[in-house]
């Protein structure tokens, strides 16, 4: 619908330019009105003409109906034959709202043509091949995921198949902190678990990990050496049971999200980053830039150059690298890479730590349009309203694989996705294991899975119902039978499909397409509540089984983006 809304709008302010002295046709905007009643699609254009032509917006946007009516811009079609009448009306609203009401007609023409092209025609490439990088989950490998991880995973994951579905190129990323002090203080723990499982009184880090998952490692070391190291100090092994250690819960990591559906193009080792001389090469183009200082014989990025609020250390004084400054070689390695766009998405207590790495990017040549940050806020787990208590195998949190073996991979990641991703999310185990509307999941899923049943009742009960759905799918079918209120408001809503997808593909936002699923799916199953779809009456049969292919479209794609099954049976 929109494609079409703004060649008839360019093509009217085309004809209207010189009599209002314009050099070109301004970008317009054409969205969706919140409220039905006024149209099916609405332009701010005059509003937006109203300063540079000083005068009123509702005068201008008068102008614009009166050019596109009179002479009438021809019809447009994308679906039937000869063309359609495209509107029904246009009307002005407001202090300039243009609102746009299309004709039956034209939504029987659109849904032929989403019958006939399918899912090449539900989305846009937005992306034109621009190379987009982003780093998601990007945990500490020192213990198993929980389920803050899970969501940032979830969105992610979406954000990827959503920015490829609109044509961008994507590469998805795994940043590994294995070269700090916390994964130093895993091998400490794992060591003390082994000399403890040996007999040994040994003391246990202060701030050590307690979780059953580290003497799962100690209890695998002891298989594997024995008691090699068990008159050693830490120092002399500690190479070893960190390494050990964190390889074991990378391993674990990559596993639970293999298993939720998410994986990497790339998973990038911060100690490969010093190993390859990165960390020290970034800094070395930061001084060539002047970007760089000593003071109180440490080492200083300008970061306040680019807006943060104070310079940041890259190196203490007694040598030592910062976190900061392997981030600084990760991030110039991103721009090194040439992508275009870089996204983060990190959890929301890294909140202050964006305009930092906006710094150093903008101090690498990007401009700070290119560089997004989604931060991901905390999930509560219920059960039936109540908190869940704490895990016995990571000791403090609930593990995402516990909640994925409990509800499974695409209730989850759904779930997730419900809300905007730097909204609280409260996630109840047991809703979401109802088979009921409560379950926003199985709502969408049952949709999809109703609407094959419906086609195996046709194709059961006589074999020209069949025959109907077949040409049904290649566009074939006359679908002018589609009269009732809710079947053109479902023609509506499939039609807006690419409109919201487009959307949540600008905006880097897939909760979008949660929450237009969970409203296609609620008004597909008051619809089939109230309208038998399979009647004695041939062209209606044919007409409706169409209307319920073009919806199991939609919910198959938007369920495709989030990276969601679409069962045929429930």
């Amino acid at each position: 619908m929109k494609p079409i809304v703004l060649e008839i709008i360019r093509k009217a302010l085309e004809s209207l330019k010189e009599q209002w002295g314009l050099e070109g046709v301004p970008d317009i905007d054409v969205e969706i009105p919140k409220n039905e009643e006024m149209g099916d699609l609405a332009t701010t254009a005059a509003m937006g003409l109203a300063k540079t032509l000083k005068r009123p917006p509702g005068k201008i946007a008068e102008e614009i109906v009166e050019a596109i009516k009179n002479p009438p811009i021809p019809p447009l079609s994308k679906g039937g034959e000869g063309g359609v009448d495209v509107f029904e009306s246009i009307e002005i609203a407001g202090p300039g709202f243009i609102n746009f009401k299309f004709s039956k007609d034209f939504f029987y023409s659109e849904l032929g043509r989403l019958l006939k092209e399918g899912h090449s025609s539900l989305s846009a490439d937005t992306g034109k091949g621009r190379r987009v990088q982003v780093e998601f989950v990007s945990a500490n490998p020192t213990g198993p995921l929980h389920i803050g991880h899970g969501r940032g995973a979830a969105v992610g994951h979406a954000l990827c198949n959503l920015l490829t579905a609109a044509g961008f190129e994507v590469r998805r990323e795994f940043y590994i902190n294995d070269a700090g002090v916390q994964v130093r203080l895993l091998g400490e723990s794992v060591f003390a678990r082994y000399l403890q499982l040996l007999g040994l009184d040994a003391p246990f880090p202060d701030d050590g990990y307690k979780g059953d998952y580290v003497e799962s490692v100690a209890e695998e070391i002891i298989k594997r050496v024995g008691d090699e190291y068990l008159n050693k100090a830490f120092e002399d092994c500690g190479e070893f049971f960190t390494n050990v250690a964190y390889k074991n819960m990378l391993a674990d990591i990559a596993k639970d999200l293999k298993d939720f559906g998410v994986v990497f193009d790339r998973w990038q080792s911060e100690k490969e980053l010093y190993e390859k001389g990165k960390v020290q090469d970034s800094l070395i183009t930061l001084r060539q830039k002047d970007l760089l200082y000593e003071k109180d014989e440490a080492q200083w990025f300008r970061s306040t150059t680019f807006g943060d609020d104070k310079d940041r250390v890259v190196v203490k004084r007694d040598g030592e690298y910062t976190y900061f400054a392997s981030d600084i070689a990760y991030h110039k390695d991103k721009l090194d890479r040439g992508f275009d766009t870089i996204i983060n998405i990190w959890g929301a207590d890294h909140h202050g730590y964006i305009p930092r790495i906006r710094s150093v990017l903008e101090a690498f040549g990007l401009p700070k349009e290119k560089f997004r940050v989604i931060l991901i806020q905390m999930v509560t787990l219920l059960r039936n309203g109540e908190p869940v208590q704490m895990s016995k195998r990571a000791g403090e949190f609930i593990t995402l694989r516990e909640v994925v073996d409990e509800v499974g991979a695409d209730i989850a990641k759904f779930i997730f996705l419900t809300r905007r991703a730097d909204s609280h999310l409260d996630f109840d185990l047991e809703t979401a294991k109802e088979q009921s509307a409560e379950n926003p999941v199985f709502y969408v899923q049952y949709a999809f899975a109703r609407i094959s049943s419906i086609f195996r009742q046709a194709e059961e009960k006589t074999v020209k119902s069949y025959e109907l759905r077949v040409k049904s799918e290649e566009g074939e079918t006359s679908l002018s039978a589609l009269k009732e209120d809710e079947e053109i408001s479902l023609i509506k809503k499939l039609l807006q499909y690419p409109m919201v997808f487009e959307g949540a593909a600008v905006s880097f936002e897939p909760h979008r397409i949660t929450y237009y699923l969970q409203e296609l799916a609620g008004m597909f199953h008051s619809y089939y509540n109230k309208h038998r779809v399979i009647s004695d009456d041939a062209g209606l049969t044919n007409a409706r089984l169409g209307l319920c292919r073009a919806v199991q479209l939609v919910l198959e794609e938007g369920l495709k983006v989030l990276g969601v099954s679409a069962p045929e049976r429930m």
